[in-house]
């Protein structure tokens, strides 16, 4: 049985290496994404208040005139407000039916000026390292390869989850049948060698330590990133139907709205009303759940289902980056069509989240982000390890 885990563990370890390799350092990046692409890009992502105190344009001032500066484009996400007072508004434009592809598909404004600072198609590295962030948020997801690149990766992350328990179950000394009385006392002493580092012995002995204490130590962050790298590749495909027999979630709000065959470019209701009434329902939400509203900051319009989406920050959220507390409106009338809460709602959706915003390093402010970045760089020295011991044994045997 160990001989066959042992021969289960090397292959599939190496099939997976390369993989790893790549979400390893393209992870490790993208926990400082929005420090980085600023850094690349400060022409379109910083910006100055002409005065101490200057408030914003509306929003949907602001969303007005980018529809009216892209008239081949669709203006349906934007940001109810910058995230802080030296960043501009985000809108991402999509074509419009029968309208050519568009040259860029995330715009950046001035919010206090309503100037639009420049725009990009969103991970086209064709377009330079004014993409270079985005662009390694592809290759993190789908290797850049669109939906076959996220198939591979949820793949690897699904092999990354079992191989865990292998890799752990690896490191447990073989039983000894000799000495019965004691064989707790001996497991954990024979086991305790597992998790040290021999610095001063051979390469190989610690390039192979280096694999086995290296994989033990962070042995539970590694199982919470592969775990939730399934849910956030193949979520409808494994990762709901497997969690979904031990726990609940909460239904789309959006699946049983009826699709429209010709939906209207804009909200019959109009952007503003819609948002007020949108507003409404989640203060109301809150009022209801006994939630506190920390922020209220995107606002979407979903045309073929006739809604509008508001999402906000409340006491529902642990993600620190961006609020995932939904309120759904039919974008006619304003009546409410549905809501996602994060967390307290259903135990499977509070334990994605937790999950999710773990991989992306949305909790534990900037200290867990360090925590996650030498995460990535563990799972190169991981994989990089696990190749070299697995060619000095089949240079031996050659």
């Amino acid at each position: 049985m160990r001989k066959r885990l042992v021969q289960l563990h090397r292959y599939v370890g190496l099939v997976m290496a390369g993989f790893l390799i790549i979400a390893g350092l393209t992870g490790a990046l993208l926990v400082w994404y929005y420090e980085l692409d600023a850094l690349i890009n400060p022409q379109w992502l910083q910006v100055e208040p002409p005065a101490a105190h200057s408030e914003p344009l509306s929003p949907f001032a602001l969303r007005d005139q980018v529809d009216a500066a892209y008239p081949d484009a669709a203006v349906n996400w934007m940001m109810l407000a910058p995230p802080d007072a030296h960043s501009p508004v985000r809108f991402f434009l999509s074509a419009k039916p029968g309208a050519p592809t568009l040259p860029i598909d995330e715009l950046f404004v001035n919010p206090y000026t309503g100037q639009i600072l420049g725009g990009r198609l969103w991970g086209d590295l064709s377009q330079g390292l004014a993409n270079l962030m985005p662009f390694v948020f592809r290759l993190h997801h789908s290797l850049a390869l669109g939906t076959l690149g996220t198939w591979i990766f949820g793949l690897i992350a699904l092999l990354w989850t079992l191989d865990c328990f292998v890799g752990a179950w690896l490191t447990f000394p073989p039983p000894r049948r000799r000495d019965a009385r004691h064989r707790p006392r001996r497991f954990w002493k024979r086991w305790a060698k597992a998790w040290q580092i021999r610095w001063r012995h051979g390469g190989h002995k610690r390039t192979f330590d280096l694999h086995r204490a290296g994989g033990l130590w962070p042995w539970a962050l590694l199982l919470v990133f592969a775990w939730s790298g399934v849910a956030l590749t193949l979520y409808d495909q494994v990762y709901r139907p497997t969690t979904g027999l031990f726990l609940s979630f909460q239904a789309n709000p959006l699946d049983t709205v009826p699709t429209r065959a010709n939906p209207s470019p804009q909200p019959p209701i109009g952007w503003e009303p819609g948002y007020r009434a949108a507003r409404q329902q989640l203060e109301a939400l809150a009022q209801d759940r006994d939630l506190t509203i920390h922020a209220l900051e995107r606002f979407a319009y979903t045309p073929h289902k006739n809604a509008l989406k508001l999402m906000a920050r409340t006491s529902s959220d642990v993600n620190e980056r961006f609020g995932e507390t939904w309120v759904y409106v039919d974008a006619t009338d304003g009546a409410l069509l549905g809501l996602y809460l994060p967390t307290g709602e259903a135990a499977g959706n509070t334990v994605t989240t937790w999950l999710t915003s773990l991989h992306i390093a949305a909790v534990g402010g900037v200290g867990y982000r360090v925590v996650a970045t030498v995460l990535g760089l563990a799972v190169i020295v991981l994989s990089v390890t696990g190749v070299l011991v697995w060619w000095r044994k089949r240079s031996a045997s050659a």
